[in-house]
């Protein structure tokens, strides 16, 4: 009598237990969990936290802010770094202007001063070789006239170069001197971005809908992009995970209509779908059946559920009915 007894508690277990029963030949009838994704958030770069917004169980929106580091450094060195970079533009722009006119007529008037002069010394030097000739170079020597053509050389490499300075300043700075300025400009920009973009990454923002279940940073902790500051369930999709009996599994297929009910809403049924079906069987799970019921083997489900209004909740055990047709074992087309 004692083994009947713990027979039929067996049977009964396995009607009604998380791997799934059947209340007639056209209903199957599982017992599950509800599941959602998680994400875990960090910030980009390492820093101390400044201010924590969320609580755990806070239902959060996309886009809101969570929490943000202490970014007075970064700051500061984006001042500095635009500073540097409005002296870069500033000489780029003295490039691309070229010469004052100014610069100009100074360039001219030393050319004008060293042509004088070399005119001068070359006049010094032609009275002197007049006097000599005339006096059979008695009247100068030998060696006032050989420092004074040395001055008159010089005087005329000096006009020369004016002349070339000259030309220089009024065709203005070289393509590459420009192109290089240019260069200078954009790296003081990238690094003005670099800074603010890592000054924007001090804002840890909800990627999506959800709900906060770990808050794991207080202010005054460092941060980093390893350590995560919360961990967030998302809103959708959501899931229900159920486990399929291996006679049962011809009965089912993806997208087959279900329905989910709670055991805290009993009167109020949640649509869904079937998404996933295991290619795999597997034991069991501890978490869902018996010791003795763990030795069959069973497929993993997946039923999602259109919960707009948000009544099922993470680890919620609910009930999945589906429709399978005919008593026949096949399913309704």
């Amino acid at each position: 009598m004692h083994k009947r007894t713990l027979a039929l508690l067996g049977t009964a277990a396995l009607a009604l237990g998380g791997c799934g029963g059947k209340e007639d030949k056209r209903q199957l009838v599982l017992q599950g969990n509800v599941d959602v994704r998680q994400v875990s958030l960090a910030f980009e770069d390492s820093g101390r936290v400044a201010e924590v917004r969320a609580q755990e169980g806070d239902s959060v929106k996309a886009g809101v802010i969570l929490a943000t580091l202490d970014t007075v450094s970064l700051k500061l060195q984006a001042e500095e770094a635009s500073a540097q970079g409005e002296v870069q533009r500033q000489n780029l722009l003295r490039l691309r202007n070229g010469s004052r006119p100014e610069e100009i007529a100074q360039a001219r008037a030393r050319l004008a001063s060293t042509e004088a002069e070399a005119a001068r010394a070359e006049g010094d030097l032609a009275r002197l070789r007049g006097i000599a000739a005339s006096t059979q170079g008695r009247g100068v020597s030998a060696q006032d006239i050989d420092h004074a053509s040395k001055e008159a050389v010089a005087a005329r490499a000096k006009a020369r170069e004016q002349a070339e300075a000259l030309r220089l300043t009024r065709q203005g700075p070289r393509a590459e001197d420009v192109a290089g300025g240019e260069a200078q400009v954009k790296a003081a920009q990238a690094q003005v971005a670099l800074l603010q973009h890592r000054i924007n990454q001090g804002v840890l923002r909800a990627p999506v809908d959800g709900v906060v279940r770990s808050r794991l940073l207080e202010p005054g902790d460092m941060a980093s992009p390893q350590k995560a500051v919360f961990a967030i369930a998302l809103a959708h999709p959501k899931w229900v995970r159920v486990y399929v009996n291996q006679p049962d599994l011809g009965r089912i297929r993806p997208g087959m209509a279900a329905s989910v009910v709670s055991d805290s809403l009993p009167d109020q049924t949640i649509p869904g779908t079937i998404g996933y079906i295991s290619s795999v069987a597997e034991f069991t799970p501890k978490s869902v059946e018996t010791e003795e019921l763990r030795t069959s083997l069973v497929y993993e489900v997946r039923v999602q559920v259109e919960d707009k209004a948000n009544r099922l909740r993470l680890g919620q055990p609910v009930t999945v009915r589906l429709d399978t047709g005919r008593g026949d074992g096949g399913t309704s087309r």
